[in-house]
């Protein structure tokens, strides 16, 4: 009787890994999380953007943030999410028509807050400018099912998967506050492929999903780059945008007074020197 009971406890006990194994690792399971940059910012339907001429004031302020998830919170910690955005921020930092870049956290956008929101955040961190950080994360096991389509602020993007991936898919979006209008977008992708155990899988699925979102971080900021290289010229062609330069900018060939009076008074020194 005893070895009964031990061969149906066994035979219980395998069963159910079995079914765990099946839903869990066995062709069926899919974790998707996203956070979207229409959702944040049009929460009542289409994105309708005011006709209205955009100032730029040179250098400007710009903040950066990971646009919200609606639903639930984001399973990617507050200090990877910082971690992850002084990377989107370096990339800002070395170009001369921008003065500063703050690092806002997420705290401060709250769900389909709209432009309401992002104008109190502006205020309050006197930013001018918010690159918005949006993303798409999927993790499957099912090369059948394995696809979605990420939303950006531009279109859709439709992803395939094979067995045992997370893909990622992150953009930056990078926005007027006052005007609401798009100045420029850049995007970025990673996959990350592999095979676990169903006692490896959560802790693996974890790091995986982090790794995610590092390496299509890393694979925007090229694209980023490139997009801030080439902003100034397309700003020119805009008719839409109006640029004005601050007295203390120097980028784009010109001059602030205390600059022509520094030179003015090196120019003055030099051929007091001649003279003498």
């Amino acid at each position: 009787m005893k070895k009964v009971i031990q061969s149906l406890t066994l035979l219980i006990s395998l069963c159910f890994l079995s079914s765990c194994a099946t839903g869990f690792l066995g062709g069926s399971y899919a974790k998707h999380e996203s956070s979207s940059v229409i959702d944040y910012l049009y929460p009542e339907g289409d994105p309708k953007v005011p006709e209205i001429t955009t100032y730029l004031n040179l250098p400007v302020r710009v903040g950066i943030a990971f646009t919200p998830v609606a639903e639930q919170g984001s399973s990617l910690p507050e200090n990877e999410q910082l971690a992850l955005l002084e990377k989107v921020r370096a990339v800002f930092e070395n170009y001369p028509f921008i003065e500063h870049i703050e690092v806002i956290p997420s705290a401060y956008l709250r769900p389909k807050g709209g432009f309401d929101n992002l104008a109190q955040v502006g205020r309050m961190f006197q930013v001018e400018v918010m690159a918005l950080v949006s993303y798409d994360q999927i993790q499957f096991d099912d090369p059948n099912k394995l696809s979605f389509l990420y939303w950006s602020i531009v279109g859709a993007y439709f992803v395939k998967g094979d067995q045992h991936d997370t893909r990622t898919m992150v953009d930056t979006s990078v926005f007027d506050i006052r005007s609401h209008k798009l100045l420029f977008r850049a995007p970025g992708m990673s996959v990350q492929k592999g095979n676990t155990t169903l006692l490896n899988y959560r802790e693996e699925a974890r790091q995986a999903q982090i790794e995610g979102y590092d390496q299509a971080v890393k694979s925007m900021i090229p694209n980023l780059k490139k997009e801030l290289q080439t902003f100034k010229e397309r700003v020119k062609k805009d008719k839409n945008i109006q640029v004005r330069h601050s007295s203390n900018y120097l980028g784009g060939g010109s001059f602030s007074w205390e600059f022509l009076l520094i030179l003015m008074g090196l120019l003055y020194a030099a051929r007091r020197l001649r003279s003498d």
